[in-house]
């Protein structure tokens, strides 16, 4: 890949119908952006893998991003919304899946995609939110329960599978303790050239060191905002929903 197109936290199932309109209508223009497409978590408000349904919300969505990925690479990190991927994205459609981060190619450097939950949370109890939903037992007693029991158990607790605060100062220190900590794994890897994070939905570009950055596109949901990397750099952009 030479161009590649990165979007985050568009939260599909949670927000207008128009936001997912939106979405659609920027799939259809991502080949004319970029040759490869990286969704750095969130995409949904919730997604589970079951054994033998897919959930209804997005449901064009994915559709879509089958299509787009038989023509172009697409990769998605699992956020604290749809970690729990399991198999379904690359069996079924073809899109490279972590649930907690990928490593990619972008010319001859390397593209580090975490999500970024966990990391930035100031409370005690979003960290261990995140501990709970990330442990294996929890998933698969969450797979037993009938598929419209379980989808409506999330919708009730959703606000609670991470820090919700609306508070400005409080986002804000969250995204500067993420990317504090962002700088850091950098240092810590420095064949990494972009390390890329999303969840605070705070827009940030850094270069901390010579040649490697820190990228967090903002929130789709936001403003319908997203990036495009290359070798060359990183440009940061809104669609024009």
């Amino acid at each position: 890949m030479e161009r590649l197109v990165i979007v985050s936290d568009s939260h599909l199932g949670a927000v207008p119908d128009s936001v997912e309109e939106a979405f659609l209508a920027f799939l259809d223009q991502v080949e004319r952006l970029g040759d490869g497409l990286l969704i750095n978590g969130d995409l949904f408000d919730f997604w589970f893998s079951y054994r033998r349904v897919i959930p209804r919300a997005g449901v064009r969505v994915v559709a879509r991003l089958g299509e787009l990925a038989r023509r172009i690479p697409v990769a998605m990190t699992g956020g604290n919304h749809d970690r729990w991927g399991g198999s379904f994205w690359e069996t079924e459609l073809g899109i490279r899946f972590g649930s907690e981060e990928l490593r990619l190619t972008l010319g001859d450097r390397t593209v580090l995609a975490i999500h970024g939950d966990g990391l930035a949370e100031a409370h005690w109890r979003g960290r261990l939110i995140h501990t709970v939903t990330r442990h294996p037992l929890t998933s698969a007693l969450y797979g037993l329960m009938h598929p419209d029991a379980g989808i409506w158990l999330v919708k009730r607790f959703s606000g609670h599978l991470a820090d919700s605060t609306k508070n400005a100062a409080i986002l804000d220190a969250a995204a500067a303790r993420q990317r504090i900590w962002a700088e850091q794994r950098l240092a810590a890897e420095p064949d990494v050239a972009l390390l890329v994070m999303g969840h605070t939905h705070r827009t940030a570009l850094t270069e901390p060191r010579p040649g490697q950055h820190y990228l967090n596109p903002g929130a789709w949901l936001d403003g319908l905002r997203y990036a495009v990397a290359s070798p060359a750099g990183v440009e940061l952009s809104r669609f024009p929903g």
